[in-house]
């Protein structure tokens, strides 16, 4: 059984309700019909974020997630995620929702990202939203 990890880079901020987080990330993957591998979500600022972007992804614009898959086995997901906090509050700010809210949003975002779904086709983000929805409308049967 794997691990679901959380680290801070270039920011203070820190997950709050973390087992929960556990928890429903956990479910959400099970529910996918995967296992959990190590999974590391990093938090991190625009411009740690940015150098990310740059560097493995030859893209020289701010993003609120990148998700890098390192699964070794096909039932099983692993990888890092790395999520910009300063993108996530903007964003909260612009969509008029809770920053929470955002943040789980980008969160299982990146999980889904792992779960093998896409959102460059039209067709493929309007699915990814839909399951976004889906999940977050379960975050309260993990406790959050």
């Amino acid at each position: 059984m794997g691990h679901i990890h959380f680290f801070a880079e270039d920011t203070t901020y820190r997950v709050k309700q973390k087992l929960a987080l556990k928890r429903w990330i956990k479910a959400t993957i099970a529910s996918e019909g995967f296992k959990v591998g190590e999974i590391s979500i990093v938090l991190c600022s625009d411009t740690y974020l940015l150098a990310i972007n740059k560097q493995y992804l030859r893209h020289d614009t701010y993003t609120d997630i990148v998700t890098f898959d390192s699964s070794e086995q096909d039932d099983t997901i692993a990888g890092d995620v790395f999520i910009s906090i300063d993108r996530v509050q903007e964003n909260a700010l612009k969509f008029g929702v809770p920053e929470r809210d955002e943040l789980h949003r980008v969160i299982i975002h990146g999980i889904l990202h792992l779960c093998g779904y896409g959102d460059k086709r039209k067709e493929d983000k309007a699915r990814m939203t839909d399951k976004e929805d889906f999940y977050l409308s379960r975050r309260s049967l993990a406790g959050l």
